[in-house]
């Protein structure tokens, strides 16, 4: 967040809406105001920060100035302390009122002790007359617009509202290129049951950033969902643990997206060992291969996640199937010393 200074230009401003005395006084409440939300603020005490930059925003507004900044820093200090309705009722007034952030600042240097001092701009161009004062200048600040919108998208997605989409392709309209919007956008597909534009949007983010391994883990979720592409989602879990060695949850699915539904084929060699034992056979042949296939995914996870009884059962159940004794006792024993230490 900025540094919020309140001077020079505040009380010029004030000067102009009232007697000498009412704008002191009310230059006086501003800077109290104004160190006190700042105070709370470093001070991570953001609950009582935001009604404090709020208060700051009215007094200005009574003197005329209507500086939606301070709305803004009211808003980031209510998203901070999780009064998420607060913020995202800032946040969408900004939003809809059209507020950029950008602010001219004007600034001119006293020639005789070499200060620079900002000014408003009325009293800026008066002292371009004054022959003690040098180096006029003005500067405008870095338009906010695009935060306001990702911070925006990012509470009605984390409250789960059906606005977050048309709030986030209403800012996608103006900044057609910002990653964190498409982002939120792709997740906003997600929560409105859209899949495919889900995928659609991953596959975009992913030709723009190939390496993103959270993005490829989340494609690879989805394609799993279907038969016809679980060999693309091997492939796209693959890309994740490749891009993120220690990404544990891709390992995971990956591991089992190998093996398949393993019960359903246990059950059909079951029925087969009496009447077809070679058909029987020839499925005991492929199971094998596929648990040799999850082997070292598994070890990987293992490896990433050695906490996990999930990740120790799925081992130790492979090595049973590859026929490795030795590590089916080594992580029968870690099972137990894990399962005991969950008591």
């Amino acid at each position: 967040m900025k540094k919020l200074i309140l001077g020079m230009a505040i009380v010029a401003s004030a000067f102009a809406f009232g007697q000498k005395k009412d704008a002191a006084a009310l230059n006086a409440q501003l800077q109290e105001a104004n160190k006190v939300a700042m105070d709370a603020y470093n001070a991570k005490n953001y609950a009582a920060a935001a009604p404090k930059f709020i208060e700051v925003y009215d007094l200005l507004k009574s003197s005329g100035q209507d500086n939606k900044i301070y709305m803004y820093y009211a808003g980031l200090s209510h998203a901070l302390a999780n009064n998420n309705d607060q913020s995202i009722k800032i946040f969408t007034d900004l939003v809809n009122s059209g507020f950029t952030g950008v602010e001219t600042t004007y600034t001119a240097k006293e020639k005789k002790s070499g200060q620079v001092v900002n000014l408003d701009k009325s009293t800026w161009e008066l002292m371009k007359k004054n022959s003690d004062y040098s180096d006029f200048k003005t500067e405008q600040t870095k338009s906010i617009e695009p935060d306001l919108y990702e911070t925006l998208s990012s509470l009605l997605l984390n409250a789960k509202s059906p606005e977050a989409l048309t709030i986030i392709e209403k800012g996608l309209a103006k900044f057609p290129n910002n990653a964190k919007l498409k982002e939120a956008q792709t997740t906003a597909y997600l929560q409105s049951g859209n899949t495919d534009k889900f995928v659609s949007g991953l596959k975009e983010q992913l030709a723009k950033n190939p390496s993103d391994p959270t993005n490829w883990y989340n494609l690879g979720v989805m394609q799993a969902k279907t038969p016809a592409t679980v060999n693309d989602a091997i492939e796209s879990f693959k890309k994740a643990v490749e891009l993120k060695p220690d990404f544990s949850d891709a390992y995971q699915n990956l591991v089992y997206t190998i093996i398949g539904d393993d019960a359903k084929v246990v059950g059909q060699i079951n029925a087969l060992r009496k009447d077809k034992p070679d058909d029987a056979s020839k499925l005991i042949d492929e199971r094998r291969e596929r648990f040799t296939k999850a082997l070292p995914y598994a070890e990987g996870w293992y490896k990433a996640n050695p906490k996990s009884i999930d990740a120790v059962s799925a081992l130790k159940e492979i090595y049973m199937v590859t026929k490795n004794m030795d590590k089916v006792k080594e992580m029968k024993a870690k099972e137990a010393e894990l399962s005991g230490a969950a008591k």
